[in-house]
């Protein structure tokens, strides 16, 4: 009776599709076994709509209002599945594949259900978002870097840059993989040997989701101490060709998606900036351009097997701008000359390719992952900017770093229990060509190398997690070992060794308790593992540098209100650092070093400093519900290290000490949607300058630049940060093409952001320095104020069709 029900049913709604438009389809399996799901349920909530799935757990839904839905699905025996706010419109259908998982109770047992996802292998410290919440995000631009920075213990600097830094770390102690294939470089215009950068190469199109692992990493990822970030592209349409096309006020953007066969689809992305032309316009002394490139394929070989192909690059090129400005009082203008005085001319291309085949069986399935990245790095700075005399050349530094990597993992899914194992290697290559003479006062010549270091790394992992208590009770552990050829020590996995362990247990039906505590370790940036003197020896290798080493201990509770999509989390975290590098020149640990341009650790260093960070993180969460979204985050925090030049642990540049983030939208009538984000951030640390040292002729004729004061390192603060930004979008749906403008305000309210002073030369009519008349050695300098931080409204335009 049962059978002949669902198949009526099945019937009278195909009859019926014929005759309309279908607004949402898509496909419902088991993610175990790639298996389908025939007769599972989906519904359309707040549509008052629905349907099952067919034998091959297909589905289609017809004639859906447009609008933005959470869509639900759900079958016997299976963990139901919500995805949040998906938009559906006149002009194509919705391809939405659901996953649903198998339930490890017993069908008698109570089993206790949540909307919102928690992963056995992190089951503390992880968050989603969807594709709709990082398009619309106030202030974010449709960049997903800054996106992140709404989430607890993430915070950011008030340039423009996209470093990310996650509870107290630096910005290069975070990994970024997209459908399982890591691409190290997601930022334009990156710094070398750490991350950040001021805009992000991933188009949000293509984004379907993202995980952010800020603890509690599982033992399949490698080479991180703060987070691990995973993207999950869209896959590309099966039945026809889609296409968007996004206009913005510094970029223009194309998206393309369909199917390339029977069994084969992809999805592509091309952007370019005109940012040149803006900047010009705006007068700025530096003018940036990029271009970025997507592509995704996805082949469904047979039911068991999976191929993707993913690439990913970048290129960039910054110039500077000696064309006058107009009006500019005496500020701006010493504030122009001396970013034109320091900047270096800069040329960056990136790239990230590979394949991953998945291999499915009944009870888990083999993922086989090869791929290989490459950046290439260029800077170079004449004084004066005068490249007429080859004399007047200050530095001239170039890099490669290139990687080829082969991961090989395997899922076994029993009832009540997961066991994962893997094993992983990477060939790399690493290319110096630097000639520098600022050097040359400390060596007597000027340093010149251009070298290749090769580099073999190794890994393997096993991991388990069991149910209990009718899964209230999870425990999940595991272990891994990484090793290189980079340094005596690192060559063992045993000194690598990385065990950790979580326990989640669910007290009631809507309150969790979660803990965790693990080892990491972090290999050091290749421009201190490649790092030559002048002699050409690999100077770090042999002071035995090795891996920096992050200890965690987290422990949180987590409230949820899955009937109106709404969640409360409060985390304590607390990380141990050892093993960091320092530099053996400047006396100050790496660890404080990377939101800026340029390149990180080509120097010799020493694996000796030490560091802390420790906190509460604080989120409340609203996902769409009644046409209302939100998310509130406070984090307290602090993050120390120690450095050979001070005694004990001082804050780190990364020390904000508070951090909030408030992000709140509305969707109104008539398909206008307003949101705003407002955040707050303690003031950070810096080293003053060394004006002694800084006014002498000698050092000030080949830095150009005040030098720092090592002996003081962090010794002074910034004052408080603050920032609000305001996002309108309104969408037009039509029968074939759909069309969406948004107006978005960073900084609306035009707060000017505290930064370290400048330090420049006091300079006669014909701009030349002047000597200290008490001291013919020294230059008479001047302090001026910096600030960050201006008004910047953006218009865009997307239309799909």
């Amino acid at each position: 009776m049962r059978y002949f029900l669902t198949i009526s049913f099945l019937l009278v709604s195909f009859l019926s599709v014929l005759g309309q438009q279908v607004s949402l389809q898509g496909r419902v399996f088991n993610p175990v076994n790639n298996q389908p799901i025939p007769f599972a349920n989906i519904v359309v909530q707040g549509a008052d709509m629905g349907t099952i799935s067919d034998e091959n757990g297909n589905y289609k839904i017809a004639d859906i209002p447009p609008g933005l839905y959470n869509i639900r699905a759900s079958f016997i025996g299976f963990r139901p599945t919500t995805v949040f706010e998906v938009q559906i419109t006149r002009a194509r259908a919705v391809q939405l594949d659901l996953a649903l998982e198998e339930d490890a109770s017993d069908l008698d047992e109570v089993v206790i259900t949540s909307e919102f996802s928690r992963s056995e292998d992190t089951p503390i410290s992880s968050r989603k978002l969807n594709t709709n919440e990082i398009e619309r995000y106030p202030g974010g631009n449709r960049d997903i870097s800054r996106v992140i920075q709404a989430l607890p213990g993430v915070a950011s600097t008030a340039s423009f840059r996209n470093d990310i830094i996650i509870r107290g770390g630096a910005p290069n102690e975070n990994k970024f993989f997209i459908d399982e294939i890591e691409v190290p470089v997601i930022n334009h215009f990156a710094t070398q040997g750490s991350s950040g950068g001021p805009l992000g190469i991933l188009n949000v199109n293509l984004i379907k989701n993202v995980d952010v692992i800020s603890g509690a990493f599982p033992a399949n990822r490698m080479n991180s101490l703060s987070s691990f970030f995973e993207f999950e592209l869209k896959d590309g349409r099966r039945d026809k060709m889609f296409t968007q096309l996004t206009v913005g006020a510094s970029e223009l953007t194309l998206s393309n998606e369909g199917p390339l066969g029977e069994k084969t689809s992809y999805i592509l992305s091309a952007r370019r900036s005109y940012l040149q032309g803006l900047f010009r316009l705006l007068g700025l002394p530096f003018l940036p351009t990029f271009h970025d490139f997507t592509l995704k394929t996805k082949t469904r070989i047979n039911d068991r097997t999976e191929l993707t192909f993913l690439g990913v690059g970048a290129i960039d090129q910054f110039a500077l701008n000696f064309d006058l400005p107009g009006e500019e009082n005496e500020e701006e203008r010493d504030n122009r000359l001396f970013l034109l005085n320091t900047l270096p001319i800069q040329s960056q291309w990136n790239y990230a390719t590979g394949v991953k085949l998945k291999r499915f069986r009944s009870n888990g399935f083999w993922t086989y992952v090869l791929s290989r990245n490459m950046l290439d790095n260029r800077a170079f700075k004449y004084q004066n900017n005068d490249e007429s005399n080859p004399q007047n050349l200050i530095f001239d530094y170039r890099s490669q770093e290139s990687e080829n990597k082969f991961r090989a993992e395997n899922n076994i899914f029993g009832k009540g229990y997961t066991l994962k194992y893997g094993v992983n290697y990477e060939y790399s290559r690493y290319l110096i060509d630097n000639f520098d003479r600022t050097v040359e006062r400390i060596l007597g010549a000027p340093l010149d190398i251009n070298d290749i270091a090769l580099f073999h790394s190794y890994g393997a992992f096993v991991q388990g997690s069991k149910k209990f208590a009718g899964e209230r009770l999870l425990l999940s552990g595991g272990v891994r070992m990484d090793g290189s050829d980079f340094g005596r020590s690192a060559s063992n996995p045993l000194n690598q060794m990385s065990p950790r362990a979580s326990v989640s247990y669910q007290l009631t039906e809507r309150l969790f308790w979660t803990a965790n505590a693990g080892v990491y370790y972090q290999r050091p940036p290749y421009t201190v593992l490649g790092f030559r003197d002048n002699s050409g020896a690999l100077v770090n290798q042999e002071n035995n540098v090795k891996f920096i080493r992050s200890t965690h201990f987290i422990s949180g509770i987590e409230i949820q209100r899955p009937e109106k999509n709404r969640r409360f989390t409060i985390e304590g975290f607390y990380k141990l650092y050892g093993n960091y590098p320092t530099s053996v020149a400047n006396g100050v640990a790496l660890a404080n070093l990377g939101a800026d341009f340029g390149v990180i650790g080509n120097e010799e260093v020493t694996s000796d400093a030490r560091g802390r960070a420790y906190g509460l993180e604080f989120l409340a969460q609203q996902r769409l519900f009644n046409d209302f979204y939100g998310i509130a985050a406070v984090t307290l925090v602090r993050s120390e290290f120690t450095n050979p030049n001070t005694d004990g642990f001082v804050p780190s540049s990364w020390d904000n000490r508070f951090i909030v983030s408030l992000t709140a939208g509305k969707r109104l009538k008539r398909d206008w949607e307003v949101g705003a984000r407002w955040r707050f951030l303690g003031g950070t640390p810096f080293i003053p300058f060394d004006i002694s040292a800084s006014s002498l002729r000698s050092n000030w004729d080949l830095f150009n630049r005040g030098l720092f004061d090592f002996n003081r390192i962090n010794a002074e603060r910034l004052k408080s940060f603050h920032q609000l930004d305001l996002r309108v979008d309104k969408k037009y749906f039509f029968d074939k093409w759909n069309l969406n403008w948004y107006f978005d305000i960073q900084n609306a309210y035009n707060f000017q952001a505290e930064q370290p002073n400048r330090l420049i030369a006091i300079r006669d009519e014909q701009d030349r320095p002047l000597v200290d008349p008490n001291d013919p050695n020294r230059y008479l300098l001047r302090s001026i104020r910096d600030t960050a931080g201006s008004i910047l409204p953006t218009v865009g335009l997307i239309i799909e069709f």
